[in-house]
């Protein structure tokens, strides 16, 4: 699988970020979606074999658009060079939390999982109630030497413990935050070698599923808020 495309193609439309140029390579960027397509195919293949939930969705219902929605933002360029995706039971929606990949030119890429939303607050407050609860439990699992060695526990937090949690808890630390997330970054020489780079996304995503088991068992239950 020559991923290399991908790259190319993303570091073509970061130079050119406007839309007659981006309609004008329509063609490039169908073959570069298309390779990244086959490469989430690949990967969630090889996911279900440790988490069998993912494997019924179609790699084209767990991507994101390149277009970028500018109007609230100072950096109008009308697209984010970067192919994503969220890999879960419920899709690419950010609860249940799942495996997210990012690919972008220039040593920008990452694999994540966790929480990144913090913008559902029942949902930060489920989890801080997992944690409080089940604080040997979290523990085992980020201090994990093969977890350890290779994440840590990223998302904003408060400067101080909320209200409702014991402000000495073991974990007040972690109480703090609104959401708890892992970022592991990949070079562009991993992406672009495919089979490569879904042997160690497939292995990374194994370590992170704990994590990602334990957010979940808090979120039981949430529900996206209604648009």
């Amino acid at each position: 699988m020559d991923t290399k495309v991908i790259l190319d193609y993303l570091t073509a439309l970061e130079a050119n970020n406007d839309r007659d140029w981006y309609h004008a390579h329509k063609e490039e960027r169908q073959a570069a979606n298309a390779c990244f397509e086959e490469l989430l195919q690949a990967l969630i293949l090889r996911i279900g074999e440790f988490d069998p939930g993912v494997l019924p969705w179609p790699p084209k219902e767990l991507t994101f658009k390149l277009v970028r929605d500018t109007r609230f933002s100072k950096d109008k360029s009308p697209y984010n060079p970067a192919f994503r995706a969220h890999i879960s039971a419920k899709g690419k929606l950010p609860i249940p939390v799942g495996y997210y990949l990012m690919l972008k030119p220039g040593d920008r890429s990452f694999l994540g999982g966790g929480l990144f939303a913090d913008i559902f607050p029942d949902a930060t407050r489920m989890v801080r109630e997992r944690i409080a609860a089940n604080g040997p439990a979290w523990e085992e699992i980020i201090h994990a030497p093969a977890f350890a060695e290779r994440f840590t526990v990223e998302g904003a937090a408060l400067k101080k413990v909320p209200a409702g949690f014991d402000k000495d808890h073991p974990q007040a630390e972690h109480l703090k935050h609104k959401s708890w997330y892992l970022e592991y970054p990949v070079p562009d020489t991993l992406v672009a070698d495919g089979a490569a780079f879904v042997d160690q996304a497939a292995e990374l995503f194994r370590l992170m599923k704990p994590f990602n088991d334990f957010l979940n068992q808090g979120l039981e239950g949430f529900q996206m808020p209604a648009r």
